[in-house]
């Protein structure tokens, strides 16, 4: 199974794809680690002005693959990685995007949907909590949305992911509508983009510096509950989880 196809190149942007079709690019460890390898290859490439993150198929991103999971910390450090890469990371998301995979989506400066996007933070109804992701995920949305969509797992649309601070923009035609941002970029110099993300991005990073190793263990004490457990084998086998009114 390819978990990321080749990189494509175009006037200094680089286009990494998600392309693990068959669990809808779940955060594998396999897709994990690619994608942070692509991403150290971007740094290091001079040629290279900006990425954009995109995907194949319907789906953004699932989530972490229950059935092949990543270490927390490789999770957590690719998170970093897009946050404190010295280069803009553009996401590009034309389809659903679910619980872990809405951690990806905010690690990235700037982003755009399209009407066929949802989005949802479904760990609650798991038994479990969006505790690494949260790093990335509070500094950039509305406290109150947070509380909602974090307590209730509800889906919503990329209208209200804008409007939340999800993401940047909710496009009726996302290539046409990332175009000037992506002219825009490659105007920009090299110094010039590093400094302004590093203004940017400061309080994310802080995010991670002081609370990464506490959410990591609060992460593995939920997934090792017996609540997570139940809900998801329930998810699995695609029943309602026990604890269901």
């Amino acid at each position: 199974m390819t978990a990321l196809a080749a990189p494509a190149h175009d006037r200094g942007i680089t286009t990494l794809t998600l392309d693990s079709p068959a669990n809808r690019n779940a955060l594998s460890a396999p897709l994990v680690a690619a994608l942070s390898a692509a991403l150290d290859a971007c740094a290091a490439d001079g040629t290279v002005r900006a990425v954009v993150l995109t995907h194949t198929g319907n789906t953004f991103c699932a989530g972490a693959d229950l059935t092949a999971p990543p270490d927390p910390h490789a999770l957590v450090a690719l998170m970093r990685q897009i946050v404190a890469l010295p280069k803009p990371v553009v996401a590009r998301v034309t389809g659903h995007v679910r619980a872990g995979g809405l951690g990806l989506l905010a690690a990235c400066d700037i982003s755009a949907a399209g009407p066929g996007a949802t989005f949802a933070l479904t760990e609650s109804r798991l038994g479990l909590a969006p505790a690494v992701i949260s790093m990335p995920l509070l500094p950039r949305i509305d406290p109150r949305a947070a509380a909602r969509y974090y307590l209730t797992g509800e889906r919503f649309d990329a209208t209200e992911a804008a409007r939340i601070g999800l993401i940047t923009l909710a496009a009726e035609e996302v290539d046409k509508d990332l175009a000037p941002v992506l002219d825009g970029l490659r105007k920009a110099s090299p110094q010039g983009l590093a400094a302004s993300k590093e203004l940017v991005t400061a309080t994310v990073l802080s995010n991670f510096d002081q609370h990464a190793e506490d959410l990591i263990a609060r992460s593995a004490a939920l997934f090792a509950s017996a609540e997570a457990r139940e809900g998801m084998t329930a998810f699995l086998e695609r029943r309602d989880p026990a604890w269901e009114l």
